[in-house]
């Protein structure tokens, strides 16, 4: 069998924004995804439209990681023509199925974001090597309303954590609270593989936050926030002048951001 060189040429590349933030950090750069987005954030925007632009976007957000974290396996696949030809085949470097991973919903907001990731890892993947498992957090405020970290009221985990690519699909990447509280959860409770965190909307707060507190983390997102930073600071690459930037107002809400999602995913009011 003579294998085509057009099926093993490695030419995927990541189209990102440019930045300072460390090479552990890809904001997206996908003008089709930034169109849904913007309209995602805009107070036009309600259901069932809302959650069905969260599910295409945290799709898009799943073939991304897929294509530039997982590894990949050689394999001939053949096709329907094979039952004609011997040349009815495709071989080439396609994601191994066999890859064990594990995708986090964070409640509330990362309920729907999680379940779309994992549908598309049983499609992509052997899905006896994908879980979901649940964690049930909240930020905890003072009595100003300013977040002053995160609490974790249950688990629902569903088996053990070595060695397997842990997700967490979570909308909106704020403070980082939470989400340094549920990176210590999976590193406290075993030896997982890389840890991945995946969000439409990040502020420079929050990669500092995560990358601080557990700086092997790889974070990917749709959008960089940081729309209360001073003009001159907003001209420059971001995280060029890192200190200087901010995307969280009094409250940590993200400006210019999108309103509460959790909220908007569940036509809740709080």
């Amino acid at each position: 069998m003579i294998a085509d060189i057009a099926h093993s040429l490695a030419g995927w590349r990541l189209s990102e924004v440019e930045h300072r933030y460390g090479p552990n950090v890809h904001i997206l750069d996908d003008p089709y995804y930034s169109t849904l987005l913007a309209h995602l954030c805009s107070a036009e925007c309600v259901q069932p439209r809302f959650n069905q632009i969260v599910k295409r976007l945290y799709s898009g957000l799943a073939r991304t990681v897929l294509n530039n974290e997982f590894p990949r396996k050689r394999r001939r696949a053949p096709t329907r023509m094979s039952a004609t030809t011997e040349r009815g085949v495709v071989d080439s470097d396609f994601l191994d199925p066999s890859t064990p991973v594990v995708t986090v919903d964070l409640a509330r907001a990362g309920i729907l974001p999680s379940m779309t990731v994992f549908e598309v890892l049983n499609e992509t993947l052997n899905p006896q090597s994908v879980r979901q498992d649940h964690l049930i957090m909240q930020r905890k405020t003072n009595a100003d309303g300013h977040v002053v970290g995160a609490e974790l009221f249950g688990s629902k985990v569903g088996g053990p954590v070595d060695d397997r690519i842990i997700l967490f699909p979570d909308p909106m990447g704020a403070t980082g609270s939470s989400m340094c509280n549920a990176i210590g959860y999976y590193n406290s409770n075993g030896r997982p593989g890389p840890i991945i965190t995946m969000h439409l909307i990040i502020t420079p707060e929050y990669i500092r936050r995560v990358l601080a507190e557990h700086p092997d983390t790889k974070i990917y997102a749709l959008r960089l926030d940081r729309g209360l930073s001073r003009p001159e600071v907003l001209a420059c690459v971001p995280g060029e002048r890192w200190d200087d930037e901010v995307g969280l107002n009094a409250h940590q809400y993200i400006v210019p951001g999108g309103g509460g999602f959790g909220e908007l995913m569940n036509n809740a009011l709080v």
